[in-house]
């Protein structure tokens, strides 16, 4: 039964949400990059196109090479190998489907990746994995069901009941709005824990 109090309808019997005392608080970080090749942002580029086969192309070439002189990013992390590209020529090659060959390729190293961030962020804030309460994750690698989400989660061996969030194919742009996601997470739940 509706109770009116002013302009807002009450119902009775319903819990009144909890919000956070204060403000969201970062309490860890992990991180972690591919393993596959380092490369040195100088050496990215020459690189890049010796790899694709496209050295030919060298307008495009030079254009890259100033975009990449202009990141300020100093290396780059890659999950892609030259051996593995050997084995993929499907990944060089536009006349050749690649989508399944990648998809199944990010499905098992984004979940990796992601455990071995969120291992290092679990042991820094020094809790077990079983208080997070919701798990934000974000990634521009891939896009499948069941998503990366609930293998991280299975990998973690977090509760089932731990409510996920997935942010999928947003860029970089994922990142920011993972974080944004997480503080309002943390700040309208109380006793949240957000990984």
């Amino acid at each position: 039964m509706p109770i009116t109090q002013g302009n807002s309808a009450v119902r009775e019997n319903r819990p009144s949400r909890q919000h956070a005392e204060g403000p969201a608080a970062v309490l860890a970080i992990g991180t972690a990059n591919p393993s596959g090749t380092i490369v040195p942002q100088e050496e990215f580029t020459d690189q890049f196109f010796r790899m694709s086969n496209s050295n030919h192309l060298t307008g495009l070439k030079g254009k890259l090479k100033r975009i990449c002189n202009k990141t300020g990013i100093e290396k780059r992390h890659f999950h892609l190998t030259e051996e593995v590209l050997l084995a993929h020529p499907e990944f060089l090659d536009r006349e050749l489907p690649s989508l399944d060959a990648r998809i199944n390729m990010v499905a098992t190293a984004v979940p990796k990746l992601a455990e071995s961030a969120a291992l290092k962020a679990i042991a820094e804030w020094g809790r077990p994995a079983t208080d997070i309460t919701h798990l934000v994750f974000s990634t521009y690698s891939g896009c499948r069901a069941p998503s990366a989400d609930l293998e991280l989660a299975t990998l973690l061996k977090l509760r089932p009941t731990v409510s996920r969030t997935i942010l999928s194919l947003h860029g970089c742009y994922g990142g920011g709005r993972a974080l944004q996601l997480a503080k309002e997470l943390a700040e309208n739940n109380r006793g949240a824990r957000v990984l």
